[in-house]
């Protein structure tokens, strides 16, 4: 891979990379935030949704370093405040705003010829569209 190449494909794991650390927060901020008749289940979801974010921003900083660069320690922005509804509905929306610059990123990935960027990726995108699903279901959205 030449490094215009890795430079490229560092800068969009550096973008996936923000964006899950302010996943991590925003999920961690709305398990401990959380309230209602309806919070004890969803508060656990929150928390483990977040842990799978870390385990996502750890695999795209290894991979950030692997390949020559330093990995972003400044989150994306942060929503935050609301009642439980509005909390699953912000972390839906990030979801879904995920989804949709990882597929971005796994077709840079491809072009680039980063096949191992382009499968971590991958599995990372089947998180974030599981999350999106069981978030959906709370907020009984159909597709």
């Amino acid at each position: 891979m030449s490094k215009e190449s890795s430079k490229k494909i560092i800068e969009a794991l550096n973008q996936d990379r923000a964006d899950e650390l302010a996943a991590i927060i925003q999920y961690m901020g709305h398990h401990y935030e959380a309230e209602g008749m309806e919070s004890p289940e969803i508060i656990e979801i929150f928390k483990s949704t977040a842990i799978d974010e870390m385990r996502h921003a750890e695999a795209l900083a290894e991979r950030i370093v692997y390949l020559g660069g330093t990995p972003t320690k400044i989150p994306s922005p942060i929503k935050k405040g609301g009642d439980l509804r509005k909390m699953i509905k912000d972390d839906l929306d990030s979801e879904n705003g995920a989804i949709k610059q990882y597929k971005e990123h796994i077709k840079l990935c491809a072009q680039l010829d980063d096949p191992v960027s382009r499968l971590m990726l991958e599995k990372i995108l089947t998180d974030e569209e599981e999350h999106a699903d069981k978030w959906e279901t709370i907020l009984g959205i159909r597709k």
